[in-house]
């Protein structure tokens, strides 16, 4: 469980979230949680991105792994089901996990037009399982029921590494030659 304030990612950590994007990595604040490698999983991005662009979105999966997993429960139609779910105790957990993730982003910076704004749907409905997957990662389970029960429903598991390996860009003298 990782909640901030966070430690600055490092410049590894940077470079291997880019890498898991495809894209420059932005804002990142801290990574909120790891593989067992290691190897980020899930950053917190800065509630509002150097460009001045408002990011509700403080919790965000970056294991291709985990998000090819999720997407996969997205794509087999079942936010539906979860949503169904958010009755009687599950609807407190998941507005109280609401609560959580607003807190924490407002630990880095209030940012008022996001106030009062979550993620993944929060806290009343199931609109990103990657936003909720991500949050469960970083909160630790019993906090999120709707990214815990995503997250053992999916093909990817937090305690096996699926991290592919990196592939050395440099070349050594006697391959140059």
């Amino acid at each position: 469980m990782t909640r901030p304030p966070f430690d600055a990612p490092s410049p590894e950590d940077i470079a291997t979230v880019s890498r898991q994007l495809g894209r420059p990595a932005r804002d990142v604040v801290g990574i909120a949680a790891r593989c067992v490698c290691g190897a980020p999983t899930v950053v917190s991005t800065r509630p509002r991105l150097s460009d001045g662009t408002p990011f509700p979105t403080f919790y965000y999966l970056t294991h291709p792994a985990a998000t090819a997993a999720v997407s996969t429960l997205e794509a087999e139609g079942q936010m539906p089901g979860f949503a169904a779910l958010l009755v009687g105790e599950v609807a407190e957990q998941y507005r109280a996990a609401h609560e959580q993730y607003i807190a924490d982003r407002e630990s880095i910076a209030v940012v008022d037009e996001i106030a009062g704004i979550s993620a993944g749907g929060m806290p009343d409905r199931v609109k990103c399982l990657h936003a909720l997957v991500g949050h469960a990662l970083a909160a630790g389970p019993g906090v999120n029921p709707i990214g815990d029960l995503a997250l053992e429903r999916s093909a990817w598991s937090p305690l096996v590494c699926e991290c592919v390996p990196e592939v050395s860009t440099v070349s050594t003298s006697a391959e140059a030659s």
